[in-house]
């Protein structure tokens, strides 16, 4: 069994047990979060897709730690004009625990 959820802007293939770091979402190290954007739920019944989401679907997760990402080097350069530009990017996430995927 597994769902595809939307969160942050980008779509997650998830499944019971899975760890999957997403876009930061409010709530504390430990709690359990609901994400009720599901856009489709596979089961042994079959799959069901959502238009646009699956009604009454919810995947509940836990939320294990906040963080950031490696940092994302940016360097634009222009040539033969001697024009550097450089910067850098660290994103923010939330890793998630999946524990139950309900629809």
């Amino acid at each position: 069994m597994y769902a595809i959820i939307k969160t942050g802007g980008k779509q997650y293939t998830v499944a019971v047990g899975d760890k999957v770091k997403v876009e930061t979402l409010p709530g504390e190290v430990g709690s359990q979060i609901k994400l009720e954007t599901v856009l489709a739920v596979k089961t042994d019944a079959g799959l069901t897709l959502g238009n646009p989401t699956v009604p009454g679907a919810f995947v509940t997760a836990t939320v294990l730690s906040e963080g950031r990402h490696d940092k994302v080097r940016i360097f634009k350069f222009r040539r033969r004009k001697h024009s550097m530009k450089s910067g850098g990017h660290r994103q923010n996430y939330t890793e998630l625990k999946i524990d139950e995927i309900s629809a």
